[in-house]
């Protein structure tokens, strides 16, 4: 539903520039145009509200209708956009005045039969829309509202006995310590803590079993669920009927107003020690109001709540990041449900089960949903072949599953309709997929998607925000700490999500050399995702997007030409060396992304390209073009580019003056370097700093550059290589203040510029220099939002003693110091709070000299620390006996660490 939802939301903007003069058509199409916009967005309300209510609660006669809808919306914006494409569609350029006017007088024809067309297909679609208005209004679709959840899925938590739980006592004597001992939070009264991570992870079982070894130290208790559509007002009743069920024991007959009740509440924890656990909050409002009655009446109450949301736990407090099941814990609750314990299961299941377990990723309810399912067919390998291999469709038909369901839809029902478009897009990705960030997010951008909600923001930020908001939700998850750059989906949402996607025939996967995935009409096929090895038979003329991930199948791909309609092509990683014409992409005229990357595509990019007007990302990374046309530079919307580091680019670089993303440019001259200062929406840049093609280094090159970076105010992202040199980027550069992530492959130092005064959001630095200077790793450590550094020398460097302030690098959570020897007191405490891996060298002759002692590393003074690497530079002017020395008080130095970190040597940088 919500996909037809999102495709109306995409048609009715795009019919209103139909109405616009300068399409010029007939007075009779307006009014059939406008006709059909006041019913679309009647249509629109009325899938709203069915958005709203799960799929199989929903009559058959209303999922057919917003099927129909859905068929609809998209049929309607294939029209308009093919009416947009003719109209606006470039003339080819021509040296001779007659075959201009030919070809003008030509097109002026062919818009005049565009227009009849248009004309002819919008009665058309108004006939649909009246049927479908019809049975809209006989289905009573806009009466449609969401049932009221009358069993909450989660329920089953609260009652599971402590001894029938695995692999929560860490967790637990984790969160009783916070609770109990402080952890920074002793100077508090009142403390809280909030449980954040994925449906199914566990919080509500945590919370409950700290909840029920801890209650009898506390005057009173309560445990309440809010859920995601709150009745506040008989969530305080229950609050206070669980605080004292004697004195409120006909407190929910009352009639009284959430004022009342919450000073009700109040006054009854005055002068009481309370414990309180607020399971599954959704959002800052109930917390809000729930907060307003929790007394701080300083006698060190405690209070618990429950998210999915890292947003909300982090704005209540306290945040606490629940973590899987290790593999241990995980193959202990899935053998003991099974088989009571794993050295009574027989050997020919332990492949299978590794291969389940993988699946379950270490989230429990999956873990014990999935083992039910097998606990009674333990006699039965093939049976556990066959779930393994199904559990995608096992979500939706295996009734043992049922639990891990709808605690998944929970998550995903309590989305915005753009954003489930957004998650339902995954389905395009294979199993345990590193899905690239800017790829995704450009590829719902040419999807339509996204959608701009004001003018300051770019649809790429915007696609950004649906991206973080995922995360939020916790319904993808990171793949790189430092970057942000990667995601993943676990598998049990993964299934979940085509699972949807199957229902609503939003993506068309084939898998491995099965056609079972190919509905048996090619006319719903609208988004196919190949992951097998031969192109599918079927006929899809309204396909819209292919992304392939066998590269074997290009062997078999016919002239994509045919497919007219097609909006995205992804190449990426794709077997494309035979492959030497790609004429046929400038017959693709609606295409908005094309991906050759990583395709080791070694032909010319036709100079046909430059007739895709729409054409918004193009990603040519990993390819062996030497030059691209000058074609490209008509490309006015194109938002994206990025080419391999030895692609030349054509003069006229400054005239895309939409991009957003440019890279990898190479800079062999100050007029390309001095262009890129004409590109103001850039918001991620990476230049090759390199010789021309006769060899020659061209001294101006740096100074043209950084005064582009002068004049990019939106520039966030900047990576700056250079092949031989040593690039110096001194001089004035003061617009870079939205900088987040700074790479420089070689510099003669570190750039003035680097002012932790305007840089407040850089998060993420990458550089490698000449040679360090002691305050430069004072202004390192004095960027507050850094969490990522990585500093090298071009040779090695002994850096001397010298003092850092205690509140240096205070959010750095990766440090690395290449080619540098230095002596880690020099952090004292309070110094790297966050810091959880260290990698530097020791000048193991200072050791020899007495110059230092292990005494002076001070691992103790980094209390996140998990990940110690230490170089050990100058060994071979050392015995083997300092060297073990040095090793045993290292080891010393970590075992007595209370969070006992990793610890690894290597012999020189």
């Amino acid at each position: 539903m919500e996909v037809a939802t999102g495709a109306l939301g995409t048609l009715i903007p795009k019919l209103g520039q139909l109405l616009q003069d300068e399409y010029n058509l007939q007075k009779g199409v307006k009014k059939d145009i406008e006709f059909l916009s006041r019913e679309l967005d009647s249509m629109h309300a009325a899938l709203r509200s069915v958005g709203e209510v799960p799929r199989e609660e929903l009559k058959e006669q209303v999922r057919i209708w917003a099927r129909d809808v859905r068929e609809l919306s998209y049929d309607m914006e294939d029209i308009v956009d093919t009416f947009l494409v003719r109209v606006r569609g470039p003339v080819a350029p021509s040296k001779r005045s007659a075959k201009r006017f030919m070809k003008k007088m030509m097109n002026i024809v062919t818009k005049a039969a565009t227009r009849h067309e248009i004309g002819q297909e919008i009665k058309d679609i108004k006939e649909r829309v009246k049927e479908v208005a019809e049975r809209r209004d006989r289905y009573k679709v806009d009466a449609i509202k969401p049932e009221k959840i009358l069993v909450d899925p989660r329920i089953t938590a609260l009652y599971t006995k402590a001894t029938d739980l695995v692999g929560i006592d860490e967790a637990r004597e984790e969160l009783i310590m916070r609770l109990t001992n402080g952890d920074d939070m002793s100077g508090q009264q009142q403390r809280v803590v909030s449980i954040v991570g994925f449906g199914g992870l566990g919080k509500t079982t945590l919370a409950k079993v700290v909840y029920d070894q801890l209650r009898v130290q506390f005057d009173c208790t309560a445990f309440v669920s809010v859920s995601q559509n709150p009745d506040l007002n008989k969530l305080l009743k229950n609050m206070l009927y669980e605080l004292d069920k004697e004195k409120y024991a006909n407190i929910h007959s009352t009639m009284l107003e959430e004022k009342h009740l919450i000073d009700l509440v109040r006054e009854f924890l005055q002068n009481k020690r309370y414990f309180i656990v607020i399971d599954d909050i959704w959002d800052m409002k109930p917390w809000g109001i729930l907060r307003c009655s929790l007394h701080e009446n300083g006698l060190k109450s405690i209070i618990i709540t429950t998210t999915r949301i890292l947003d909300v736990a982090e704005q209540i407090g306290g945040c606490y990041r629940m973590k899987p099941l290790t593999h241990e814990s995980s193959k202990k609750l899935f053998y003991g449900r099974i088989f009571g314990s794993e050295d009574k299961c027989p050997g020919q299941y332990f492949e299978v089960s590794e291969k389940i377990l993988k699946k379950c990723g270490g989230v429990p309810l999956a873990i014990i949903t999935t083992s039910s399912l097998l606990a009674n067919k333990s006699e039965n390998i093939k049976v556990w072949n066959d779930v393994c291999g199904s559990i995608g469709s096992g979500l939706a038909s295996n009734p043992s599953m049922d639990s891990m369901r709808k605690i998944l839809l929970l998550s995903y029902y309590d989305l915005p309709s753009h954003l489930k478009a957004c998650l339902l897009y995954l389905s395009i990705f294979p199993e345990d997929y590193e899905i690239e960030k800017y790829r995704l997010i450009l590829r719902w951008i040419a999807e339509d998607f996204v959608h701009r909600e004001n003018e300051s923001q770019s649809l790429f930020e915007h696609g950004e925000s649906y991206f973080n908001e995922l995360l939020n939700r916790s319904l993808i998850q990171i793949a790189d700490r430092d970057t942000i750059s990667f995601c993943r989906v676990h598998d049990m949402v993964l299934e979940l999500i085509c699972s949807l996607s199957r229902e609503e025939s939003f993506v068309t996967t084939v898998l491995g050399d099965s056609r079972q995935c190919m509905p048996s009409s090619g006319s719903t096929v609208r988004r196919l995702s190949l992951q097998n090895t031969t192109w599918p038979k079927t006929e899809m003329p309204k396909l819209r997007s292919v992304a392939i991930f066998s590269p074997a199948i290009i062997n078999t791909m016919p002239s994509l030409s045919i497919y007219h309609l097609l909006r995205v092509l992804d190449l990426q990683d794709c077997n494309l060396r035979e492959r030497r014409n790609l004429r046929f992409v400038g017959n693709l005229f609606h295409l908005r992304y094309l991906s050759l990357a990583r395709a080791g595509y070694a032909g010319e990019l036709p100079v046909e390209v430059g007739k895709l007007q729409f054409l918004q990302s193009l990603l040519l990374h990993g390819t062996e073009i030497e030059e691209l046309p000058s074609s490209i530079v008509g490309l006015t919307q194109l938002m994206f580019l990025c080419v391999d580091r030895r692609t030349s680019l054509p003069n006229g670089l400054k005239y895309l003056t939409s991009l957003e993303m440019l890279g990898i440019v190479r800079v062999d001259s100050a007029c390309i370097a001095e262009e890129l200062g004409h590109l103001m929406q850039l918001r991620l840049l990476l230049v090759n700093l390199t010789t021309d093609k006769e060899g020659r280094w061209d001294e101006n090159i740096c100074t043209a550059l950084v005064g582009s970076l002068g004049k990019l105010h939106k520039i966030q992202t900047l990576i700056v290589l250079s092949d031989d040199v040593a690039a110096n980027l001194e001089g004035s550069v003061e617009s870079v203040g939205n900088l987040s992530t700074l790479s420089i492959d070689r510099t003669t130092s570190l750039p003035t510029w680097i002012r932790p005064a305007i840089l407040l959001l850089l998060s993420y630095v990458d550089i490698t220099v000449v040679q360090v200077r002691r305050e430069d790793i004072q202004v390192l450590g004095r960027l507050q939002a850094l969490r990522y550094l990585y500093l090298g020398v071009g040779n090695k460097q002994v850096l001397e003693r010298f003092m850092v302030r205690p509140d240096a690098f205070p959010c750095a959570i990766t440090c690395i110091f290449s080619k540098l020897a230095m002596v880690p007191s020099t952090f004292p405490p309070g110094a790297m709070p966050r810091l959880e891996k260290f990698i530097f060298g020791i000048q193991l002759e200072d050791f020899l000299r007495g110059e230092f002692t292990t005494d002076d590393l001070a691992l103790g003074h980094l209390p996140s620390l998990q990940d110690v690497q230490v170089y050990l530079s100058g060994r071979w002017k050392v015995s083997e006996e300092v060297v073990t020395k040095v090793k045993e008080k290292l080891r010393h130095e970590a075992d007595g660490h209370p969070n006992h970190p990793s610890l690894r040597y290597d012999d020189d940088f």
